[in-house]
């Protein structure tokens, strides 16, 4: 595509230039012959410093935002290239999924669009679920490892599924993601909003920044007259939804409080819960296959998702009760020959673990037994708020270690044994996880918290594969082999 065309849709003149883009990037890595290359500004260094890296490798033109000079290369300074990259990208990838659905929230977002995406299949739509977990479609996952990925990406993303054949689509949308205009171009159909508790204060300077963050969903980046499917159960739900409002758009809210799906009653079973609720004046029975209350109003989210975008509801009603979990989200990866089961979950925040552990404790007969950690180089505030909140809901808690990445573990450690200081301390993840299978008695439930579905493990800048679930599955063919 020619430079002068790409810049339409910023407004940028460039009628006479002959320079062909071949492709676009942010990261100077990335760079091949023929890329524009976008310097843009980070919280740490600035993409003007890896400008040579990227001339070196081919770059014909470079969008900033402070004036360069650099003969022979065409400049594009704008005050907030961000947005202009987005917009570039929607221009160079044009091609969307038809409906798009974006989620945001602090937990549940993976779940809630991976739900929904089932949700879609049931009714023989064509879609797709793309966030943390990779990008799902039918019965393959294509991992990723972003929750937002950056604009150009994200673009790129969006008109390969498109030329596949994808009608639908839910995407998880991260503060990161909105805060930093990827999600710009995106021509989205509806909105949801999952929850909002404390989280990523590494990035946001305080609580409000990361509450504004998510708003832009609704106030900027949903069209007038959008829809908007909200979980009013807290404050920042109901804020959420007055914001929604103010912007035109027609709101659904669910939740125990909820006006349009609203959860009369839930009872856990062993593995699963019979859930009542009120959907257009009528009770509605139906036992869902999931684990923890925050499932089901993860469940009923997608389920209202859905019913926006004009799927029966006996056909949400149908898919709900053979709703499948998400991959490190409460997942079972085997119990002990007492059927002591052993689950794997991504919680990474008070609420995270908070909800978790009550979510465990009516199936549990016995003891709940749970591992954690807390990421380095990331909000240090909740470290002692996990401990604390460990030691008041799990009856046994072993603290070890979790992506520490370039801080020392053994201070992470100790700030969150300041909230649970009768805790065990296990440096080490995977013995941490065996000592923890090893302990298990007839009733009782063993959580592994903090990296769900990840494989690795970074330490000191290294990643170092690791699985909780590899290694919780490993540690009880020990316990097996032991007992022969």
């Amino acid at each position: 595509m020619n430079l002068s065309e790409l810049m339409g849709p910023i407004g940028v003149s460039l009628e006479h230039s002959k320079v062909e883009i071949s492709g676009l990037t942010l990261d100077s890595r990335k760079v091949e012959p023929g890329f524009l290359f976008a310097a843009l500004p980070g919280v740490s260094v600035h993409g003007n410093d890896f400008i040579p890296q990227a001339l070196e490798k081919g770059a014909v033109a470079i969008l900033t935002d402070k004036v360069v000079d650099i003969p022979g290369v065409e400049v594009i300074v704008r005050s907030d290239p961000a947005a202009d990259l987005a917009a570039l990208a929607s221009r160079f990838y044009p091609r969307q999924p038809g409906y798009v659905v974006a989620v945001t929230g602090t937990n549940g977002k993976s779940s809630t669009v991976e739900f929904l995406r089932q949700v879609w299949a049931a009714a023989g739509i064509d879609g797709a679920s793309l966030g943390t977990l990779g990008v799902s479609r039918g019965g393959e996952v294509e991992t990723t490892g972003y929750t937002t990925p950056d604009a150009v990406a994200l673009h790129h993303a969006l008109d390969q599924l498109a030329d596949d054949g994808v009608t639908h689509l839910a995407m998880e949308a991260s503060s990161h993601g909105l805060k930093q205009r990827r999600m710009d171009g995106v021509m989205l159909s509806v909105a949801g909003f999952t929850n909002l508790t404390q989280d990523h204060l590494d990035y946001h300077p305080d609580f409000d920044d990361y509450f504004a963050s998510k708003e832009k969903l609704f106030s900027e980046r949903m069209p007038p007259q959008g829809k908007a499917v909200i979980n009013i159960d807290s404050e920042w739900g109901s804020k959420m939804a007055d914001i929604a409002r103010a912007r035109g758009l027609i709101v659904f809210t669910i939740g125990w409080r909820g006006a349009d799906i609203q959860i009369r009653e839930v009872t856990p079973r062993a593995a699963s819960q019979d859930v009542v609720f009120v959907w257009q004046g009528k009770e509605h029975r139906v036992e869902i296959p999931l684990v923890g209350e925050f499932q089901i109003l993860n469940a009923l989210l997608a389920a209202a998702l859905a019913l926006m975008g004009s799927v029966s509801f006996d056909r949400v009603l149908q898919t709900l009760s053979r709703l499948e979990g998400v991959a490190g989200r409460l997942e079972k990866i085997g119990e002990t020959e007492d059927h002591s089961p052993i689950l794997v979950d991504y919680a990474h925040t008070p609420d995270g673990l908070d909800k978790l552990l009550r979510a465990a404790r009516p199936h549990t007969r016995g003891r709940v037994i749970v591992i954690f950690g807390c990421g380095g180089d990331r909000d240090a505030s909740k470290r002692s708020k996990m401990g604390a909140i460990a030691a008041e809901q799990a009856d046994y808690v072993i603290v070890t270690d979790d992506n520490p990445r370039s801080e020392n573990p053994a201070s992470i450690r100790a700030s969150i044994l300041e909230g649970c200081p009768d805790a065990q301390e296990i440096p080490d993840r995977a013995e941490a996880i065996r000592v923890g299978v090893s302990m298990l008695k007839a009733g009782d439930c063993l959580l592994i918290a903090g990296k769900g579905h990840e494989t690795g493990q970074t330490i000191a800048g290294v990643v170092h594969p690791f699985d909780d679930r590899e290694q919780g599955r490993k540690a009880l063919k020990d316990r097996e082999a032991a007992r022969v």
